[in-house]
């Protein structure tokens, strides 16, 4: 297995090196190609044109790799600009040198010492000049699109993989703050039933009945990602009789809600916390418990309003509980940029007002 993997490894790295020396030598054919033209303006001698093009491949192409394989990235990308300016006029001083080297090469050996007998290009040094500076510009210039492409291209890949690795995190910390309401909401019921069947209670089956609802809801329910926002407010009133029965005659509450469509949608188990929080930290004024709750439509925003009756002087006042911590850390994760929480201690009452926008966004 490892020996294959590696032979593998080996023949994809041989057909990349193929791939790149046949790209690079029909490159170089073509520029070839390109200087004879170039080089046959007014001149019909067809040898002279291409030896004179010949002599000028190597300096054309060893210019061209020194720029763009050392130049560019160890000075330019790197931002060391003094240094690229520096080795470039060294560069061009050399290549000048060797291409001036060439045409008297091309006079004395070439052209019988004729200058009448060389291409009307190849006598102009600073044509020759330009036309093999020409090359290595333009490779130049492809090096270095070629760079900010896969630049981009690594930064997109990085963005995607940072998103999500923190999408990861947020679906984490989600299950992780699911997991602590599940066990705080379970402890509080099965008090209610600890202490109702210490009494033998007649009220304790029907107790046992309505936690079952609830738990078949938190059990399927809660782990998908949205849940019918009728569904969420009918196990709310599920959750008001149960705690009806356990305050008895003790316990006021007024339930009003907007007319829900099916379509519309929250996060599992979001108001439920707030409900249980009322109950919870609750204090009974004049011998009653009261909680009013209101749920509002409009449009494309949903309003939940609950408030309960505290004592002035409750030292439990200002205790919101784990469960409330934790929705307020869900809704930053669930709706960050589009939700508003308020809440607030005002004489004997204590009130949670939440609003989103764009819910079915």
């Amino acid at each position: 297995m490892k020996l294959n993997l590696q032979i593998a490894v080996m023949n994809i790295t041989y057909i990349n090196k193929f791939k790149f020396i046949a790209r690079h030598f029909i490159f170089w054919v073509g520029v070839w190609f390109f200087f004879v033209y170039f080089f046959s303006y007014s001149s019909n001698n067809v040898v002279y044109r291409n030896w004179f093009s010949t002599l000028l491949m190597p300096i054309t192409m060893l210019t061209t790799y020194f720029v763009v394989y050392f130049l560019i990235p160890k000075y330019l990308l790197t931002k060391k600009y003094n240094f690229f300016i520096l080795y470039s006029f060294y560069a061009f001083i050399i290549s000048a040198d060797l291409i001036g080297l060439v045409i008297v090469f091309y006079f004395l050996f070439l052209s019988n010492l004729n200058i009448t007998e060389m291409p009307f290009m190849s006598k102009k040094f600073v044509f020759v000049l330009i036309v093999v500076y020409l090359v290595v510009g333009l490779v130049s210039f492809v090096s270095l699109l070629n760079h900010n492409f896969k630049t981009i291209s690594k930064n997109k890949e990085l963005q995607n993989k940072i998103l999500e690795t923190q999408l990861q995190i947020k679906n984490q910390e989600l299950q992780y703050l699911k997991k602590q309401i599940h066990p705080h909401f379970l402890f509080n019921t099965l008090n209610t039933i600890y202490g109702f069947a210490l009494k033998q209670s007649k009220d304790t089956p029907e107790i046992i009945l309505k936690l079952s609802n609830l738990l078949d809801y938190i059990l399927y329910q809660v782990n998908k990602p949205k849940v019918s926002l009728k569904e969420e407010v009918l196990h709310i009133k599920e959750y008001i009789e149960l705690e009806k029965i356990r305050f008895q005659d003790t316990l006021k509450v007024s339930f009003n809600s907007d007319d829900i469509f099916d379509e519309i949608q929250v996060a599992p188990m979001l108001l439920i916390p707030f409900v249980e929080n009322a109950f919870k930290h609750g204090s009974l004024i004049d011998g009653f418990l009261t909680v009013e709750i209101t749920i509002s439509l409009n449009d494309n925003e949903f309003g939940f309003f609950i408030k309960n009756t505290v004592l002035e002087n409750d030292e439990n006042r200002n205790i919101e509980g784990i469960g409330l911590e934790n929705i307020k850390k869900r809704l930053s994760l669930l709706y960050k940029n589009n939700h508003q929480l308020q809440i607030e201690n005002r004489a004997n009452w204590f009130m949670i007002n939440l609003k989103i926008t764009n819910l079915t966004a």
